[in-house]
């Protein structure tokens, strides 16, 4: 799986104008599965992502994880991370999972995430997706399971 983090204050996303999902002070999540992810790929990375320290300490350092400040996630699923941009102007999606297999580790993801007692809130698979940020620092970080 592939995952965008961007450290926020607050973040949100609407569906034909209605907001669905959001989170204050937290991570904005846009994640992909792979193809040949399972279930395992998921596990991994939402518990390196709750553990991982971006956020400041006293001092201002990074050095405090979002279960440290009790952080929230919003949590939407990207596609287009898979873009293959190494020929032509126009990008390939091939190495993305195939819809349902995205749909089912996107929602497992986000179920991880809240089961490693993360407030979680998500977008919605497929649709097209309003989502508002506010990035704080700012901070942003791609991963990989």
């Amino acid at each position: 799986m592939r995952a965008l983090l961007q450290r926020v204050s607050e973040a949100s996303v609407t569906v034909d104008g209605k907001t669905i999902g959001q989170c204050g002070t937290g991570l904005l999540i846009l994640v992909c599965a792979m193809h040949g992810d399972t279930e395992t790929e998921a596990e991994r990375l939402a518990a390196k992502i709750t553990k991982l320290r971006i956020f400041p300490d006293e001092a201002g350092k990074m050095n405090r994880s979002l279960s440290d400040i009790s952080g929230g996630a919003l949590v939407i699923s990207q596609f287009t991370l898979a873009a293959d941009t190494s020929r032509g102007n126009r990008p390939g999606f091939s190495t993305a999972a195939e819809p349902e297999t995205g749909r089912r580790l996107y929602a497992y993801f986000a179920q991880q995430m809240s089961a490693l007692g993360i407030a979680t809130e998500t977008g919605r698979f497929g649709a097209d997706m309003k989502v508002s940020l506010i990035n704080d620092g700012p901070v942003t970080i791609w991963m990989e399971s």
